[in-house]
Formats: structure tokens, sequence, C-alpha cells
């Protein structure tokens, strides 16, 4: 991208960049801790982004994939939560309004997982169980969480929603582009 993704910002999320933006709309009554996974662009994004100092956690070996920033994640929880939230980065396009519906889905239907789907698409973010936290640290890294969902079939609550924002994935310039366009 030329630049932290986490640093990038336009019209769609009024300005704010995509961190800011997703830290906004992760603000639930439900959410006890939340955790921002920094790698190489740490020290960059901790200066531009105000945030608390027990929310960062850096992932030191973040060029092993996704996997180890959410292992990075799932170690630093405190004991005692629920499950976790995975928003990813390149996912910005999320509403406050949908976080809370997958968090209220997920407490209702108490499903292993649960997760977005706009016209038939798997999106993000994702809830996983606390129940499944061993099976995420143990995920093979060349896999991800995806061998969890894929373990789990039987116990994945889609959610539908009309919120494109999920499965729209900003992880190029020229995607950032056409969104920016739009």
């Amino acid at each position: 991208m030329g630049s932290p993704k986490a640093l990038l910002s336009f019209r769609a999320v009024q300005g704010k960049t995509f961190l800011e933006h997703l830290l906004s709309v992760i603000q639930h009554p439900k959410i006890s801790a939340r955790r921002v996974v920094l790698g190489p662009d740490a020290e960059a994004i901790a200066k531009a982004v105000p945030l608390d100092r027990e929310d960062v956690v850096i992932n030191p070996d973040w060029e092993l994939g996704q996997l180890s920033s959410i292992h990075a994640a799932l170690r630093s929880l405190p004991v005692g939560t629920d499950g976790m939230l995975l928003s990813l980065i390149d996912h910005p396009l999320i509403t406050a309004a949908l976080v809370g519906e997958l968090i209220e889905e997920f407490y209702e239907s108490r499903a292993a997982i649960v997760l977005p789907i706009f016209q038939g698409r798997r999106g993000h973010p994702v809830i996983f169980s606390a129940r499944l936290y061993d099976e995420m640290l143990a995920a093979p890294m060349d896999v991800g969480a995806r061998a969890v969902v894929w373990a789990h079939r039987a116990e994945v609550r889609e959610y539908e929603t009309a919120e494109a924002g999920c499965v729209l994935n900003l992880n190029d310039p020229e995607a950032v582009r056409r969104m920016s366009e739009g």
C-alpha cells in the first residue's frame, strides 16, 4: 500500500483513518477489553492514533501472517472473556449497528462462531467463542482462523446483513481508490 493500512482514510469513513473508524464502531457495552495488534508500523500508528497503552499489543512475529496477530491478541486477553470479535483493518467499512447486531446474535444463539453474510458471501467482523481459543492458538499458520471455522461448520451462525462493507476488502491501492471515488 505504500503506507500503513491503519492510517489510510477517505470520505466513506468520514475522513477518519481506518483504525480510528474501527475503534469507534466497536464501542459496545459487551466489549470489555479491546486489543489493537500492531506489527512493523507500530511506532507510526501509535504516534498518529491515540491508543490506550493497555489496548496495544505488539506482534513481533507479524511476518508469519494474520494468525500470528490473532495469537498475540488472544494471549493478551484477560481471563474470563466470552469471546473475541475479530475486526480486520482492511475491512473498515463496517458500522456500529452491524457490530451490535453480531454481538446480540452471539449471546442469543450461543454459537461458537458468528459472522455476517452479505448476498451469500461471508464477511467480517467475526466473533469466536472463548471455547475456541485453544484451537485458534493451535491452527496451522498457513490456513489461519479459517481452519477453526471449517472445523466448526455446524456451529457457525451466519447473520444476514444488508451491509456490503462486511465483504469489502480494501487490501490494495486500487480497491481503496475505487471506494474513494464511489
